[in-house]
């Protein structure tokens, strides 16, 4: 059984172009980064957990909700397959037991914040904002993009954004939390437009303030699809 099953809705994604040495103290062991055109990105990505199941149990209250996160990509070599998959630098949900159970089976880095967010759907466009509140005022990123999605192209860099299917946590300098996460091939809303107003210092710490001043290189908007996050195993030296 599945670990958790669930949907994950209408993902707003903006990708960074950033050197590799600011991710090199956060690649968990055993995997190393991995690059799109000899670019290393990180994202921020905004998205809908729907119709969620627990060891195929919904939980009260915590069925429906907002994730936020910061993530980066790595893969890791198993015998002659390379695993494809994400590091996420904090992800950010409304719902404290969520934080609880990931935090401490997954040894990830959850944080609880207030959360909300807006879906409008029009004739030929769609806007999706996804909002955390900080001590200091609430956070945002909105994309608008056209209410056509269309597949995403392969050998593209929103087919490398959308295609990693692993999940690495560290859990010391030489012991890894390694998780698959399957779905099916996503498409696409043609992003029109993009906003924010992220203070990366203040949501991820210092090594992350230089994103204040970055646009970013490229943003999309996913539809997304059910999904499973398998039970998780550990590797170390």
């Amino acid at each position: 059984m599945s670990f958790l099953k669930a949907e994950w809705r209408k993902l707003a994604i903006a990708n960074y172009e950033v050197d590799p040495s600011v991710l090199k103290k956060h690649i968990p062991f055993g995997t190393e980064l991995d690059f799109w055109n000899s670019k290393c990105y990180v994202s921020m990505v905004g998205f809908m957990f729907v119709n969620t199941k627990l060891l195929g149990v919904k939980i009260p209250y915590h069925i429906s909700f907002e994730e936020v996160n910061l993530r980066f990509y790595v893969k890791r070599k198993v015998g002659d397959q390379w695993r494809r998959g994400v590091v996420f630098i904090k992800e950010i949900v409304p719902k404290p037991a969520i934080t609880f159970i990931a935090n401490t089976i997954y040894k990830e880095r959850y944080q609880t914040l207030p959360m909300r967010h807006y879906w409008k759907k029009e004739k030929n466009s769609i806007i999706i904002e996804y909002h955390w509140r900080l001590s200091s005022g609430w956070q945002f990123l909105k994309v608008t993009a056209k209410n056509n999605p269309v597949e995403i192209e392969e050998n593209s860099e929103a087919e490398f954004i959308t295609e990693h299917y692993w999940g690495y946590a560290r859990v010391t300098k030489d012991k890894t939390n390694e998780y698959e996460v399957t779905h099916p091939r996503w498409v696409q809303y043609p992003v029109t437009s993009y906003r924010s107003h992220i203070d990366f210092k203040a949501n991820y710490g210092n090594d992350f303030e230089f994103l204040n001043s970055v646009k970013p290189t490229s943003v999309i908007l996913a539809e997304g699809s059910p999904i499973t996050v398998e039970k998780k195993k550990t590797y170390k030296t």
